[in-house]
């Protein structure tokens, strides 16, 4: 099974043609976010901008995709729209194993298509097609139209944008086979950058299983590592929204642009509520046994004769968070309604969530006016924040346009910065405390999941910076190594080192597994030095007043501890990205 190097395709989408690489490596990046930065700098550019036709759109996969259960994400790794450093996103979907069974480690997909198009892609094909037709559309339109265009179903991918990407939102998501997403920072945009307006990856080939016993035999206890666990029992039951009702009790759920961090109508928006009310289905990832993506519906009358129609749209605690209690929402129905238009517009679900929840407390505040936002906006306004949601997608008036490029640049211009709610890029939905503040605020991809410090900030009983940063730094190492496999972070108790070593292993992998930890500490070295060298200043990243104004189970925020922990976090990051001798 070993494959000593990667098989990389490289598209060229000014002239349509391509070429697959076989490059070295692997012993030093294993694949996925390892792999990723390996090949950006390789192919990017970083003294050019985002939107540069040089700059590349790249999607990595890892050694165990398709081989063992939950190792189903892909890595995109890119410029980003939103800061101009390089950066990451991770989705699900059938992505990783349609690259796997198209055989390819890597696709790497540099220059602008002369109109738009789309790209599709296979083991043994390559074709650019021109679709005008299908730019402005939303993303489950064009859905229907690639599904048409191209063959294929369980081992087809379909990665599309809405408007929000033609017009360059920096928060502009790809949608990947409808319910799963690239969110963050913005690779929606690179891809409207590049006039391409989807990638359909066929898997139209087939690879072999190790022979014998032993993969087998370790294939199960995998499998029942996973399925006979409570991570199974509370992933595939309530799902992450069980956070809801567990953070509202603890005063940490961010309500109405974090200007309270509890609310008594919570109830209402909590993964119970849901699952009681809307929950029609759960779905997977492909290769993945637990089916934690959980679809609710929606229903739009299109007849006076009580006729309706039925739609699905997927949910979990961010979408919820950002479109129910940041904007003030308290009907579960309602909420869905905004996750689909935001959704179908190809907004990522929190950024736009976290700018329109800055854009109403502007408007309350006379910062903002009607001719800005064309309407007036106010917390609990469904049908009003509907009508934002598709005009900060459409770049409507120059207000929308530049809250589009990201929150804190609209407050810049308008005032109201110390309300952003803005850690590195609008903030998940934790009001926990210094230790999530500062992970999420100066992490690799500004995300919670980068080390999750709003678990520290529950388990912790006392706030000592040595204790915060060595926690930070442990959970960055071990997620490293993870997201270059690269496993769904869901698995992460499961898939420890020593399991991990063992499924490389009896792929054939027995040197890299031995040497695993040393591996992932090379790996977050060369990501901290690509970010770095794209511009990333850990010292210039703010913290806006409104975090420290925050009160929750704890009490309040204790400003001198983040202040004394994120100097510290910052100057462990310029360590870690020193370039390398010799």
């Amino acid at each position: 099974m070993i494959r000593d190097t990667f098989r990389v395709l490289w598209v060229d989408l000014a002239t349509g043609k391509g070429r697959v690489e076989e490059l070295p490596g692997r012993e030093e990046v294993l694949g996925g976010s390892g792999l990723a930065a390996r090949l950006f700098e390789q192919y990017g550019r970083p003294e050019l901008p985002w939107n540069h036709p040089e700059q590349p759109l790249i999607f990595t996969i890892g050694p165990l995709t398709g081989y063992f259960p939950l190792m189903s994400k892909t890595v995109a790794g890119f410029k980003s729209p939103y800061h101009d450093q390089y950066a990451e996103s991770h989705a699900g979907g059938r992505s990783a194993l349609a690259l796997r069974f198209a055989d390819l480690d890597a696709l790497v997909v540099s220059g602008r298509a002369p109109r738009p198009s789309v790209l599709g892609v296979g083991s043994r094909h390559l074709e650019v097609r021109e679709a005008h037709y299908l730019w402005g559309r939303d993303v489950l339109a064009v859905g229907k139209y690639l599904r048409r265009m191209f063959s294929g179903a369980g081992h087809r991918s379909i990665l599309r944008i809405g408007p929000a990407g033609e017009q360059g939102c920096a928060y502009a998501c790809i949608n990947v086979d409808t319910y799963r997403h690239f969110g963050r920072l913005g690779g929606g945009a690179v891809m409207g950058a590049k006039h391409l307006k989807a990638i359909v990856i066929q898997g139209d080939a087939t690879f072999p299983l190790p022979e014998g016993k032993e993969y087998a035999a370790l294939f199960e206890r995998v499998f029942r590592l996973l399925t006979d666990t409570p991570m199974m029992q509370k992933y595939h039951n309530l799902g992450t929204p069980a956070n809801i009702r567990v953070l509202n009790d603890l005063k940490a759920l961010p309500w109405r642009n974090l200007t309270a961090t509890s609310d008594p109508r919570a109830e209402e928006i909590s993964g119970e509520r849901f699952a009681e009310a809307v929950l029609l289905r759960n779905t997977a990832c492909a290769g993945c046994p637990v089916g934690c993506i959980h679809l609710g519906f929606v229903r739009e009358k299109f007849r006076a004769e009580n006729r309706y129609f039925f739609r699905q749209i997927g949910y979990d605690h961010e979408p919820i968070y950002a479109m129910g209690s940041m904007l003030g929402v308290t009907d579960a129905f309602q909420v869905l309604r905004l996750i689909e238009t935001t959704d179908r517009l190809g907004l990522d679900v929190m950024s736009a969530g976290v700018a329109l929840a800055w854009a109403v407390e502007a408007w309350e505040r006379g910062l903002l006016t009607e001719s800005d936002t064309l309407l007036p906006l106010g917390f609990g306004d469904v049908p009003a924040l509907e009508q934002a949601l598709h005009h900060l997608a459409r770049g409507a008036t120059d207000f929308y346009r530049l809250l589009a490029q990201g929150t804190a640049k609209a407050a810049a211009v308008y005032g109201g910065g110390d309300f952003a709610c803005v850690l590195g890029q609008e903030m998940a939905g934790y009001a926990t405390g210094e230790v999530f503040f500062v992970s999420q605020a100066l992490g690799f991809r500004h995300s919670h999941l980068d080390a999750a410090g709003y678990s520290f900030d529950q388990k912790a009983r006392e706030r000592r910076v040595e204790e915060a940063l060595d926690y930070l730094l442990a959970e960055e190492r071990q997620r490293v190594i993870l997201t270059s496999l690269v496993a769904c972070l869901f698995a992460r108790e499961v898939y420890r080192p020593e399991l991990v070593a063992e499924c490389l292993a009896v792929l054939g992998y027995g040197e890299l597994a031995a040497r695993l930890g040393e591996v992932g500490e090379a790996i977050q070295r060369r990501r901290w030095r690509l970010k770095l060298a794209t511009g990333y200043d850990p010292d210039r990243v703010e913290i806006p007043r409104r975090l420290l104004e925050v009160e929750n189970w704890k009490g309040k925020v204790d400003a001198d501890f983040m202040t004394a922990l994120k100097a510290a976090y910052a100057r462990v990051i310029r360590e870690l990205g020193r370039p390398a001798q010799g």
